[in-house]
């Protein structure tokens, strides 16, 4: 049945059971599991926590070698490139990590209108974004959640000369099913919403006040977004607050409900660690810091479980690491990232209004050349959610891998249309040595798809997508 607010969804008794039966590993029961990954059908809880503590270096290398394996074979070398637009730090919530927090005095508070949002929305698109994150504090003013449809629409309008933004995704507080009904009706693409902690007692001590405490309400979120159609929900966990391996076990439950309800898991995992907040002593010192090889861990072992689902790693991790994850598994990724309201027009983070401090500072052009260094295709492909390839459609082409032959080609076109408007001459000629060993290297029939979609695209044409 359809989890309640009264929910019994996270079974904390099992995960503490299944991470005790993961302590018995050996080398031959990891690399079965690890055998069993690249079937590409999963892994269950016992599997997880068996590979969650595997310490030896040898051992663990094969972990990340079958993560980078599954990686490649669901999504092929591409990541998709998002910029997060942050409306209001106004927020009606005593999160201790989190520098929006109603009790904040140190925050400088700042709600934009939607001439501020629309000069927000021309800033990012000069940089060559066509997917937004829509994030909010939970204090809507008078307007309420008209407040947000209004916003969504505005980022819709808004173009300067060949931008646009043809995905706007949210990041939003739970919401009742009318609501969430509403939100849909605005054609946003995924709703996201992470559970920061699925250990009660935990959350109940971080969140101190405000809406966010009804941790019932919040953990069957999920629920509701998918009763009002809305079929591509993104979970996530703000790991540092808790232990990082009961976390994971918690989401997989998590994801094993809604599976099992709805017939398809999250599009999408976030996986941010607690950074540095104006005025959060939490913030500055979590109480179970996350060690950057666990962290590797945690990418590593969310791609061979749930291997149809997208991670994304935003900037809030440092450079050289944000790097590592992308050849373990991520496969969405933010650039060029302001987290403060206004600091797209402004030209300049101001970490007073910001929710976090970001580690990764480089501007999008920088970004992608990096990535396109070391390989990967930027994309900026938004075809899915327009043709409807959404939810269980999505689900049933990217369980078998099927995925990455729309996605390569569409790849390859928005990326040429980054290229020829907005790139520097560095990047570009860096892009197009990628894009020609790419038509080298890929199969037949996909680069009769492919080509002739660039070449459209460099006569002149945009927004070719199949």
């Amino acid at each position: 049945m359809i989890a309640t607010e009264q929910s019994t969804l996270i079974d904390e008794q099992e995960i503490e059971e299944v991470l005790a039966r993961g302590l018995n590993h050996d080398a031959t029961h990891v690399r079965e599991i690890l055998t069993k990954a690249r079937e590409l059908h999963g892994l269950d809880m016992d599997d997880m926590a068996a590979l969650m503590a595997v310490e030896e270096p040898e051992l663990l290398e094969e972990v990340f070698a079958a993560a980078r394996w599954v990686k490649e074979e669901i999504y092929g070398n591409r990541l998709v490139l998002f910029a997060p637009l942050y409306i209001s730090n106004r927020c009606s919530n005593d999160c201790a990590y989190c520098g929006f927090r109603t009790s904040n005095p140190s925050l400088k508070r700042r709600w934009l209108n939607q001439d501020e949002i629309r000069r927000e929305v021309q800033a990012i698109e000069q940089q060559g974004h066509k997917r937004i994150l829509m994030l909010s504090g939970e204090a809507y003013g008078i307007d309420g959640l008209k407040y947000i449809l209004d916003s969504i629409q505005t980022i819709y309008d808004t173009k300067v000369g060949r931008g646009e933004i043809r995905r706007v995704n949210v990041n939003l507080a739970a919401m009742s099913v009318d609501d969430f009904r509403l939100l849909k009706a605005a054609h946003i693409g995924t709703y996201q919403l992470f559970q920061e902690t699925y250990h009660r007692e935990t959350y109940m001590k971080m969140h101190r006040g405000g809406p966010k405490r009804n941790y019932d309400f919040h953990v069957t979120a999920m629920d509701r977004a998918q009763q009002a159609g809305i079929d591509d929900v993104g979970v996530g966990i703000l790991f540092g607050l808790y232990d990082w391996r009961f976390e994971m076990l918690a989401m997989m439950q998590h994801i094993h409900h809604l599976e099992q309800e709805f017939g398809v898991g999250p599009h999408t995992i976030s996986v941010p660690r607690i950074e540095p907040a104006i005025g959060s002593p939490v913030a500055e010192h979590p109480p179970y810091q996350v060690s950057d090889r666990d962290f590797l861990k945690i990418v590593a072992i969310f791609r061979l479980a749930v291997p149809y689902t997208g991670i994304i790693m935003s900037t809030r991790e440092q450079t050289e690491l944000r790097r590592q994850t992308f050849q373990l598994g991520v496969s969405q990724i933010s650039a060029g990232s302001r987290v403060d309201p206004g600091g797209y027009a402004e030209g300049a983070a101001n970490f007073k209004r910001a929710q976090f401090q970001v580690g990764d500072s480089r501007t999008t052009d920088e970004i992608i050349r990096d990535v396109v260094e070391m390989g990967f295709i930027p994309s900026f492909c938004t075809a899915c959610y327009r043709l409807g390839r959404t939810g269980t459609d999505f689900m049933d082409m990217a369980k078998p891998g099927e995925i990455k032959y729309h996605c390569t080609p569409n790849a390859l076109s928005t990326f040429a249309e980054y290229l020829n408007d907005y790139a520097s001459p560095e990047t570009r000629e860096a892009g197009r040595r990628l894009i020609k060993k790419m038509f080298d290297t890929m199969e037949k029939g996909q680069r009769l798809i492919a080509e002739p979609m660039v070449r459209k695209v460099d006569l002149g044409k945009r927004d070719v997508f199949v």
